[in-house]
């Protein structure tokens, strides 16, 4: 997959492709759909198939300071794009030049003139220009005055109703990650580096691997029961284990981070790529009387992670 972060400076090769527009943080069934879409009017009009987003996310340049809301970082999403199958993935710089443009001047400069794009698919609730004035109605006029198709996508229904990045964050905010795993199509991953800790968890006989969730929604606090895939270094591969996600008020924590055990493991993962899905919610984070009981909780929660996930 080919990423292309500016569209005043597009290789003739990057250029007609197939593409479906937005955000799409978690790549949720609803995303897919609309890739989908994309995929079929490329394959009709023998074009790549691409993606068009914009980072950071407009959301999070228009209000820097609210709380973190992101699903996955650039570098989660992109990776999940290309297991999808997309070959170029333009991810565009939104700055105060690309949020000032017009709808009309959005399709023009961007999507005709910059991209060169044979199709393009966009969700029904699609808003674009500035201002969020422009809508998928006028995008399929802009298509046919300036030459590339536009397919609008129906809205994906789950079980859950309408399936949407919001609601994906709602399951997750009360602890309910099969039903964002429902809407995602696949299970809820912290992608990451591991860092240094304290080394507290070897004290007591788990040693974890930590990782900083800084910049991204953060799940209920609590033990998870968890399945974790080391992508590089020697210990590469794909473990069970169980984690703990919050700030450890057992040891007076502030600063939020996720603390992964991996069962029948031994070695160093210090700066190792780590993605760790959210299985199964276990518990919420407790404060003990004494270290004793926190390790026979501990056993506990592993024990009874160790059933879910050879079950499931």
């Amino acid at each position: 997959m080919r990423i292309i972060r500016d569209h005043s400076y597009v290789d003739a090769a990057d250029r007609g492709a197939s593409v479906a527009i937005g955000n799409f943080d978690g790549v949720h069934l609803g995303h897919q759909a609309v890739i989908d879409l994309a995929r079929k009017a490329g394959e009709a009009a023998d074009a790549p198939l691409g993606v068009l987003t914009f980072e950071p996310h407009p959301r999070q340049y228009f209000a820097p300071e609210a709380p973190p809301f992101r699903l996955m970082s650039a570098e989660a999403r992109a990776n999940r794009l290309e297991k999808l199958g997309v070959e170029r993935l333009y991810e565009l710089n939104f700055n105060a030049a690309l949020s000032a443009l017009s709808p009309e001047e959005f399709a023009r400069n961007v999507l005709c003139d910059g991209l060169g794009l044979a199709h393009v698919v966009v969700g029904a609730d699609f808003c674009f220009g500035k201002g969020r004035t422009g809508n998928a109605a006028d995008l399929k006029r802009f298509g046919a005055e300036m030459g590339f198709g536009v397919t609008v996508a129906e809205l994906l229904e789950g079980d859950q109703g309408e399936v949407s990045s919001t609601a994906i964050r709602q399951a997750l905010s009360e602890g309910r990650p099969r039903d964002a795993a429902a809407m995602l199509g696949h299970w809820h991953r912290i992608d990451g580096p591991v860092v240094g800790g304290e080394q507290r968890g070897r004290e007591l006989g788990y040693p974890t691997a930590n990782m900083s969730i800084a910049g991204l929604h953060p799940p209920k606090f609590g033990v998870y029961a968890v399945q974790i895939e080391v992508m590089d270094g020697p210990h590469k591969g794909r473990y069970h284990g169980a984690a703990s996600l919050g700030i450890r008020p057992m040891f007076n924590g502030e600063v939020p981070n996720l603390e992964t055990f991996l069962f029948d493991f031994s070695g160093d993962l210090y700066g190792a790529h780590l993605s760790v899905a959210l299985a199964d919610y276990l518990r919420p984070e407790e404060v003990f009387d004494s270290l004793e009981a926190f390790i026979a909780q501990m056993d506990a929660d592993c024990a009874r992670a160790r059933e879910i996930l050879e079950a499931s």
